[in-house]
């Protein structure tokens, strides 16, 4: 799964600062993220599936339907049914809801989840294959101060609770 880098031309400082940064971070954006779809899809899992899995695996029988899809809307781009994510991961045998409404992960749903972890986490390591760690760390830091100045919120996710 690795991308050619031979043929990355080098540009000067000055080529480089006038790039568009939204052409550059939405074809980002569409590589990585269609990448991630890849490989989910080949365990018939969206990204809103993978999502779900990894709270649920997180803090099980602490997220209901209501607050993980409030949790979740602001990531999806796809318009998502998060009740029939649910209900695909519970018919899947994956997901199962206690009495109060609290999701928690089968064996089967974790096996699922390790399972596409280890797909992602391929896109992961391809993905930053050839960029230092503080080059990295200092696009993230970039892109959040850019994300807050046009208005949105530039701190990390916070953690579940």
């Amino acid at each position: 799964m690795s991308a050619p880098t031979e043929n990355l031309k080098e540009y000067s400082q000055q080529e480089l600062a006038a790039q568009p940064i939204g052409a550059w971070t939405g074809q980002a954006y569409r590589r990585v993220v269609g990448a991630i779809r890849d490989q989910l899809a080949v365990e018939n899992l969206t990204q809103p599936h993978w999502w779900t899995l990894n709270h649920a695996s997180g803090a099980p029988g602490t997220w209901t339907r209501a607050t993980l899809t409030d949790r979740l809307t602001p990531y999806d781009d796809q318009n998502t049914d998060f009740d029939a994510i649910y209900d695909d991961l519970i018919a899947r045998g994956w997901l199962a809801e206690d009495a109060t409404g609290g999701m928690t992960l089968t064996e089967e749903g974790e096996a699922g989840r390790l399972r596409a972890r280890e797909r992602n986490l391929r896109v992961h390591h391809q993905t930053h294959e050839g960029i230092p760690e503080a080059d990295f760390v200092t696009t993230i830091n970039v892109l959040r101060r850019m994300v807050a100045n046009l208005g949105g919120n530039g701190n990390l996710p916070e953690e579940p609770k």
